[in-house]
C-alpha cells in the first residue's frame, strides 16, 4: 500500500513540478474559494496569478504527501501546515513576503517527500 501511495505521490509531484495547474473556476483559482477570501493575504493571493499558482502547487504537494504519514506523524504534519498558514497570513497583502513564504513551504514539502517517501520506500532505493 505504501508503495502505491508513493507511486501516486511521485506522479503528482512530477505533474506539479512541471508547472501544471488543474483547471479551476475564476472564483476558485487558488486552493481556496477566492469569493470567500477573508484575510489580506488571501485577497492578495487571489489578485496575483503567480501567487495563485504557488498556492495550488503547495496544496497539491501537501495533499499528495499527507496520506503517506502514519496517524501519529500526520498530526505533527498538520501542525506544521497550520503554523505555516499563520506565518503566511502575517504577510498580509505583501506579495513579496507571500512569495517567499510559498517558496519556503514548497521546498519544505518537497524535502519531506524525499525523506518520507523516496528514502523510505524500497521501490525508489538504488
Amino acid at each position: 500500500m505504501r508503495i502505491l501511495l508513493a507511486s501516486m505521490a511521485l506522479a503528482g509531484l512530477v505533474w506539479a513540478g512541471a508547472g501544471a495547474v488543474p483547471s479551476v473556476s475564476t472564483a476558485q483559482a487558488a486552493s481556496f474559494n477566492c469569493a470567500r477570501a477573508g484575510t489580506a493575504s488571501e485577497r492578495a493571493i487571489c489578485g496575483n496569478r503567480a501567487l495563485e499558482d504557488r498556492d495550488v502547487e503547495m496544496a497539491t504537494i501537501f495533499g499528495l504527501i499527507r496520506p503517506v504519514f502514519a496517524m501519529g506523524a500526520r498530526g505533527a504534519f498538520m501542525d506544521q501546515q497550520n503554523a505555516w498558514l499563520i506565518q503566511r497570513n502575517r504577510c498580509g497583502a505583501d506579495t513579496a513576503c507571500l512569495r517567499r513564504r510559498y517558496d519556503e513551504r514548497i521546498a519544505a514539502l518537497r524535502r519531506s517527500y524525499q525523506r518520507n517517501v523516496m528514502d523510505e520506500t524500497p521501490l525508489y532505493r538504488p
